[in-house]
């Protein structure tokens, strides 16, 4: 009986489930910044490669 009781207060694993809920989010978020950082540089490096075609035209 004395061993169901420590297993039913034990809360490691529910600590451990909270900060791999944590990174999982962390790692989402990191993903989406950098999706629309890297849509954002391959903008303006089109940008960039237009206006040096049209000026050596």
């Amino acid at each position: 009986m004395q061993l169901v009781h420590r297993l039913v207060a034990d809360e490691s694993g529910a600590t451990a489930i909270e900060y791999g809920l944590i990174a999982g989010l962390v790692a989402v978020a990191i993903i989406a910044a950098l999706t629309a950082l890297g849509t954002s540089l391959s903008n303006l490096f089109s940008g960039v490669a237009q206006t040096i075609n049209s000026a050596t035209s």
